[in-house]
């Protein structure tokens, strides 16, 4: 691969990360009511876009982002303030901003008009002259006027060209701060540029500059990625040495940077230049290490260029002296070992790692199978090899699994614009309120709980807050609020969707269904079942279609995909009170702890994480409801005792309980029940392969896995195997049932 493409796709990388923060940077900006630190992390993410940008000669994107990062600076100055309205127009900007690195990252072209009014709109915020960017800033002193980029040329004088400029320089009699500033080569590989640090300290006062560049060496031996130009620039300002190096924050431990307060002789802080013969000698670029103070007991070393170099006195002369005999330091020294800590690797490398992986469960799996055929003690050498390699496969496993884990936060992030801009279509007003952003869960799940959060998201602020009308007069604040949070719980992840509103108006679902012919008028529903009915395709309350809803769509994708990721969908509702949408996932879609069971001639595999306890029924623990429903009596409660043979239809008559063997379950939607199978077989990790990916979908299956012998096994999947044992039920056997489970 060409070494600049590489760099290319690091630099696309690293704007999808920029990308992924700044929504909620902004966002964070306006809560903040215009905190510098927020601001500046705007403005860092923008200008770290921008300048990757020049670099790759990507003209439109540059353009976009110089702009974007002029308004910006004027809130860093306090010239532009941070309102709802300037935040809601920079949150459309980062939308075009996203468009743009799309369109580079595919070579397409973007949207130009879409840009061109944004642009427009950024331009309008400054609190320039005619609206212009830049503002007080469109002129330089001279009275020249900016480029199409924005940028104001920048007078330079190169007539002594590697000349000593601190002695003849007429302006230094009046400077305050002279600044001496010298790229490494670093610098310009990670996509910075001088001129723009130039131009961005000329804008702190008057200033004069000058280029040393007497180390440019000839042309057949310049180093087309080396760094051979310094600068020297007089400062007639009277800023701080904070304002100076705040200039440079980018480009941290990439340059040589040296500040001195100037005196009335031209020359630096240090005094007369006599006593530069003390110092060490200069390097070949003319830098000597020199101390300079930063604070009351701290100092940095710092270069410092030969022609501006002049100590304080001679004790700081004789501290510098010793360290001639070593190289003066050029970079920032080595960062912390947390600092460096992670590195950059392709998803497709992790995911071969976790697919080598699942292999390596699957062949641990059927050596264990092959040995527990042989004839070999439990305390044998083979035995305990055995049991040393599956311990040591499953922290493999658990490492590699980790490697994939994120937090949920980068969902969470996109969340706030989603309230925000329903917010703003109902006319509502909503604050949201995230918890648990920091619980983990593999890559493959979160990338798949964007749209169902939106959706349910979008459902709460629409459905579920009433008008800031409706709530005053229920005597509830005017400010709705919707609950995002995440949680890990029995082995999986939890996300909640709650809000404050008015509850599901039950008689007004009921109503619905009927009239869209999706449950008779004379069904008898329970508040739980009439729930569930948003959730059936094609259902809507809504009495107009809008961009928010009414049109049918939505709990019932939200549904269908949470059930494809292996999870399930349940919804509590008090009326007055709020309504609670409760996601729950499997923390990976790759592995899983079972237990292996047999039911109907058939191996199946029940998830541990949904089993509570195994008991071998009693006949008087068995009651019978109806002509073929049966509940179980556990610990002085009744519980659905579900025939997996049976619901899965491998045989029609149910196996009598006393011969078979009950699981206890626990499931998210119907609480307590109990699976009767033929027997259990152990239990163990499995890997999980797709049905539907392989196959199709199979009710009460949820994924199928590879046993050590090389059999195909299903997984089952508890919640709807329990569900089935309701379906076909009279009103009154499936009211006793649904009692029984609690």
């Amino acid at each position: 691969m060409d070494p600049l493409e590489s760099v290319k796709i690091t630099f696309f990388q690293e704007c999808d990360e920029h990308l992924a923060t700044l929504e909620g940077d902004l966002l964070a900006m306006e809560e903040s009511a215009g905190d510098r630190e927020a601001i500046d992390a705007v403005f860092r993410a923008v200008h770290s876009i921008k300048g990757g940008a020049g670099a790759f000669g990507l003209e439109a994107l540059v353009s976009f982002a110089h702009v974007f990062e002029t308004a910006l600076d004027h809130m860093r100055e306090g010239r532009l303030a941070v309102t709802h309205e300037a935040v809601q127009i920079m949150l459309r900007a980062n939308d075009i901003l996203a468009d743009h690195v799309e369109a580079a990252k595919s070579g397409a072209d973007a949207d130009a008009a879409a840009a061109a009014a944004m642009m427009a709109e950024l331009n309008a915020l400054s609190p320039g002259e005619g609206g212009e960017a830049g503002g007080d800033d469109a002129l330089d002193a001279g009275g020249t006027a900016p480029d199409e980029l924005g940028f104001v040329p920048l007078k330079m004088d190169i007539a002594d060209i590697g000349g000593d400029d601190t002695a003849s320089d007429p302006a230094a009699d009046d400077a305050d701060w002279v600044v001496t500033f010298a790229p490494h080569a670093r610098l310009y590989a990670t996509a910075n540029d001088a001129l723009i640090l130039l131009r961005e300290l000329t804008r702190l006062g008057e200033s004069d500059v000058s280029l040393d560049a007497s180390a440019l060496p000839g042309l057949d031996e310049i180093d087309p990625e080396g760094a051979y130009l310094s600068w020297t620039v007089r400062l007639l300002a009277s800023c701080t040495e904070d304002d100076i190096r705040e200039v440079f924050d980018f480009v941290d431990g990439d340059c040589t940077l040296t500040l001195e307060r100037a005196t009335g002789d031209g020359q630096g802080a240090g005094g007369s230049g006599d006593a530069a013969d003390e110092l060490p000698p200069a390097d070949e670029l003319g830098f000597r290490p020199v101390q300079i103070a930063i604070g009351e007991d701290d100092a940095i070393t710092s270069p410092v260029a030969e022609s501006d170099a002049t100590p304080a006195s001679a004790e700081p002369a004789a501290s510098a002296a010793p360290q001639a005999a070593s190289p003066p330091p050029t970079a920032k020294p080595a960062a912390s070992p947390a600092a460096s800590a992670t590195i950059r690797v392709d998803l497709d490398r992790v995911d071969k790692l976790i697919d080598l992986v699942g292999e390596l469960v699957i062949n641990q799996a059927m050596l264990a199978q092959r040995v527990s055929e042989t004839v070999i003690a439990n305390d044998s050498n083979v035995s305990m090899g055995l049991d040393e390699l599956e311990q040591l496969t499953r922290e493999i496993q658990d490492s590699v699994m980790a490697i994939r884990a994120q937090p949920v936060r980068i969902v969470f992030q996109r969340m706030s614009r989603v309230a925000r801009e329903c917010a703003s279509a109902t006319g509502k007003q909503v604050r949201l309120v995230t918890e648990g952003e920091g619980t983990e869960v593999d890559k493959t799940v979160i990338e798949r709980l964007s749209e169902p959060i939106t959706h349910m998201l979008r459902n709460a602020v629409d459905h579920g807050l009433e008008s800031p009308e409706r709530r005053a007069e229920v005597g509830k604040p005017a400010e709705g609020v919707v609950r995002l949070s995440a949680r890990h719980q029995s082995g999986r992840i939890v996300i909640d969707v709650a809000d404050d509103g008015g509850g599901i108006n039950r008689e007004r679902v009921f109503n619905s269904a009927v009239e869209k012919g999706l449950v008779s008028a004379d069904a008898t529903l329970t508040d739980d079942e009439i729930d569930n009915l948003i959730m059936m395709p094609g259902f809507s309350t809504a009495q107009e279609v809008s961009n928010i809803s009414g049109r049918g769509v939505g709990m019932d994708v939200v549904k269908r995909s949470i059930q494809e990721l292996g999870g399930r969908l349940s919804i509590s509702s008090e009326p007055g009170v709020g309504t609670t949408f409760s996601l729950s996932l499997p923390l990976t879609l790759a592995v899983l702890d079972g237990m292996v069971v047999s039911a109907g001639g058939q191996t199946l595999v029940a998830p541990l994480t949904s089993i509570v306890e195994t008991l071998q029924p009693k006949a008087d623990a068995v009651r019978r409801i109806g002509p073929n429903r049966t509940v179980l009596a556990v610990r002085g409660a009744h519980v659905p005792l579900v025939d997996v043979g049976v619901a899965m239809g491998w045989r029609t008559e149910p196996l009598p309980a006393t011969e078979g063997v009950a699981i206890l379950v626990d499931s998210e939607v119907h609480g307590e029940a109990a699976l009767l199978v033929d027997g259990i077989q152990g239990q163990r990790q499995v890997v999980i392969k797709s049905l539907e990916a392989n196959y199709q979908h199979v009710d009460c299956i949820a994924a199928a896995t590879i046993l050590g012998d090389g059999r195909v096994a299903l997984i089952i999947d508890v919640e709807s195997t329990i569900g089935s044992n309701l379906r076909g039920a009279t009103p009154a056997e499936a009211k006793e049932l649904l009692a029984a489970a609690g």
